[in-house]
């Protein structure tokens, strides 16, 4: 009996009314900082950065309120020209927030190099999906008198003879 007592009396209902009052006041305060802080309904466009040199990007995104971090280079790409922006995360054209950071690829100045496989007496057959499984190109094939029918007795690029282990940029043209 005393517990509903207690609960009907003017001092627990005049408590529990300044609970949910000052409940309600610091909701309200909580929610009006967070739109200041967050910028709320504010936005900046992500402009196209794609085939610009990374001081040009730097610039348009330092001009757009927005910051630039550079992911490791992608594969070689010959449309675009040596260290230019050739990938960008968010896209062209997506709304973000201030001083959002853009993630961007760079366009290497090269293809990468790639080892050459021992090849030598494998036939032609093994040997000219292997080369293109690795990015390079079958260029001329010579016939040579020999035992082994369509073997590779030799491998060149531009005239040098190769050996395997030697380094090559991917899609050099080897002949056999």
């Amino acid at each position: 009996m005393s517990l509903i007592k207690f609960l009907t009396s003017k001092v627990f209902v005049k408590q529990l009314v300044l609970a949910l009052l000052a409940v309600i006041v610091l909701v309200f305060i909580l929610l009006k900082w967070l739109n200041v802080k967050t910028n709320h309904g504010e936005f900046e466009t992500v402009p196209d950065l794609r085939g610009k040199s990374v001081a040009v990007a730097k610039m348009e995104l330092k001009d757009n309120s927005l910051e630039m971090v550079i992911q490791d280079s992608s594969n070689y790409n010959p449309d675009y020209p040596p260290y230019s922006v050739i990938e960008q995360d968010p896209i062209p054209g997506a709304k973000v927030k201030e001083n959002r950071k853009i993630y961007i690829s760079l366009n290497p100045s090269n293809f990468r190099k790639i080892e050459v496989p021992d090849l030598i007496e494998e036939t032609y057959r093994q040997a000219k999906p292997t080369l293109e499984a690795l990015g390079f190109k079958v260029g001329e094939i010579t016939y040579e008198d020999n035992i082994g029918k369509d073997r590779v007795l030799q491998m060149k690029h531009k005239g040098s003879i190769l050996h395997s282990g030697t380094m090559l940029p991917k899609t050099s043209t080897i002949d056999l």
